[in-house]
């Protein structure tokens, strides 16, 4: 799984930097569809809108917003099936959140 860590956005500018650049978003996803390793993926909404649930003392606790405030988020992932780690990165360093946020290559679980 690539996991495009990008720019914590601004209440109401939510994932602006995705947006700016979503021609190379268009061919980096269009690249992996084409090299046949793309397995799915989403694009996030900002983490302004999300919601964290915790249960303590068997009370739900909900508040709006992320569970961590920091400066960066995670704005979408993509799964691919690759035959190792050096193909993983090959494809993550061509994510476009690599050259103004972070890209993070992390083996799905087998259950």
């Amino acid at each position: 799984m690539i996991l495009n860590i990008v720019p914590s956005a601004q209440p109401g500018d939510a994932s602006a930097a995705v947006h700016a650049d979503m021609e190379a978003w268009g061919a980096y996803t269009k690249a992996m569809i084409d090299a046949g390793v793309m397995r799915g993926g989403n694009a996030l909404e900002s983490s302004s809108k999300a919601t964290t649930l915790r249960i303590r003392d068997g009370q739900r606790d909900i508040q709006d917003g992320p569970y961590a405030d920091s400066k960066e988020q995670l704005g979408g992932y993509y799964i691919i099936e690759v035959p190792d780690l050096d193909t993983a990165l090959q494809w993550a360093a061509r994510n476009p959140a690599a050259s103004y946020g972070a890209v993070e290559v992390r083996p799905v679980m087998q259950m």
